[in-house]
């Protein structure tokens, strides 16, 4: 019998490669140059189908922090507009 372990993606994890960016009038979350870079490489990785479980993990730990700052950043623009 085959066992299915459920591993469970923590952005949390990922709070060091956060920064605080300025743009024009408006300061956003951003990932950090290495963060970046990683995300990217995974993502090719991803479009040729040469990911690693432990890859497809780390890539959604990424993107999960990717939406909830897309998310936030958004808010704050909007907050501004108001």
């Amino acid at each position: 019998m085959l066992s299915m372990t459920t591993v469970i993606a923590r952005p949390s994890s990922l709070i060091g490669s956060i920064r605080i960016e300025k743009l024009d009038k408006f300061h956003l979350f951003k990932f950090n140059d290495q963060l970046q870079a990683r995300l990217e490489e995974l993502l090719e990785c991803k479009k040729a189908d040469l990911l690693t479980p432990e890859q497809v993990i780390e890539l959604e730990e990424i993107a999960e922090l990717d939406r909830i700052f897309t998310h936030i950043n958004a808010m704050l623009v909007a907050q501004h507009n108001d």
